[in-house]
């Protein structure tokens, strides 16, 4: 009887801490970028996932070279007109805001980046109605996101924690 309570025991500690979700917060002192399709059809989707890799592809470039915040916020202002450029080139009407911009709630592989106001690249297409995508450029949490399905969950929590300190102490 003592030795099934104990295995009783063991197992609901075990139960109890695989459905324990750690919550990882973004810190305020990071730097989002979002691009905002023109509306839900497949064409406009596929642009703006075309415009996401190419902006993000020249923003990588960039963002890898910065110590802290305040580098990547000057690498970014720097590297705005390249941006505008790449985003003139798909003929369709945008806007594009760097600074602070509203963010919707998103739950990624168990990491919960809160709703808010944040500093921020915005590019909006056309009348911005449809689906959008985003990450945290800076720390480059973007990155991980390419290496997507390769990390399960508690991977990608490990390495979202790690960049995070390295970049945010």
């Amino acid at each position: 009887m003592k030795k099934l309570i104990i295995v009783l025991f063991a197992i609901t500690v075990i139960l109890s801490l695989s459905n324990h979700k750690q919550e990882i917060l973004i810190p305020d002192n990071s730097i989002r970028f979002r691009v905002i399709a023109n509306s839900n059809s497949e064409e406009d989707q596929e642009m703006k996932i075309k415009i996401k890799e190419e902006i993000e592809q020249e923003l990588n470039k960039q963002i890898q070279q910065a110590k802290n915040i305040e580098e990547a916020r000057e690498l970014i202002k720097n590297d705005l007109l390249k941006i505008n450029d790449i985003v003139t080139n798909y003929n369709i009407p945008y806007q594009l805001n760097f600074g602070m911009n509203p963010f919707p709630e998103k739950e990624y592989k168990g990491v919960t980046y809160k709703a808010g106001d944040y500093e921020s690249l915005v590019i909006t297409l056309g009348s911005g109605l449809g689906k959008n995508w985003w990450c945290v450029m800076f720390p480059p949490l973007c990155l991980l996101e390419a290496e997507e399905n390769n990390l399960n969950e508690v991977e990608y929590q490990f390495f979202v924690k790690e960049m995070l300190n390295q970049y945010l102490e």
